[in-house]
């Protein structure tokens, strides 16, 4: 039962490291990329739907996107959602696409953006922490009749293990988003 137990936190602990490369993927690293839009969600007939199920969205060059719609009306949604976002792009409109340009990062824009990742990390890190504290909880609950005290402490130790291995691999893939981040 506690081969369970470590094996559903494992799997928590994959989608936390999934959901922090989610995060990461959208914040601008001064190059273009379809997944900065992916938290951008437009009105659209009354319902808010992210701007990648309007449209195709394409990277001719590493310093723009274009918006394709596939429905000409989403075309003024799309430039509204995306001036209203956080994404810090002015798109142009021509009718039938919107263009975003890229602009290079400067010094203080890459701080902030390096800012960001630590939090987005932090929070990773919170994440894997809440699973392990599960775990334990839920292995502690069955020292009381199913598995000895000496298995109970084996078995946190092993969550314990699982439980660094994941918080060096956020750390990992921060230093790497930090690095791409602060290059030129």
């Amino acid at each position: 039962m506690p081969q369970a137990i470590k094996k559903n936190a494992e799997e928590r602990m994959e989608k936390a490291l999934g959901a922090l490369k989610r995060e990461l993927a959208s914040l601008r690293a001064g190059r273009a990329s379809p997944a900065m839009l992916d938290r951008v969600q437009a009105e659209y007939y009354g319902a808010l739907t992210p701007v990648n199920q309007l449209g195709t969205i394409n990277t001719p060059d590493s310093r723009t996107l274009i918006i394709q719609p596939w429905d000409k009306s989403a075309l003024a949604a799309i430039e509204k959602a995306i001036l209203k976002s956080d994404v810090g792009l002015t798109p142009a409109n021509d009718g039938t696409i919107i263009r975003l340009n890229i602009p290079p990062l400067t010094e203080e824009r890459r701080a902030d953006l390096v800012k960001s990742t630590k939090k987005y990390g932090e929070e990773a890190k919170v994440a894997i922490r809440n699973i392990r504290r599960d775990a334990n909880d839920d292995i502690k609950k069955k020292e009381k009749g199913e598995i000895s005290e000496d298995e109970s402490r084996r078995h946190q130790d092993d969550v314990q293990k699982t439980t660094d291995r994941y918080v060096a691999e956020v750390d990992k893939i921060l230093a790497a988003k930090e690095k791409e981040i602060m290059e030129v």
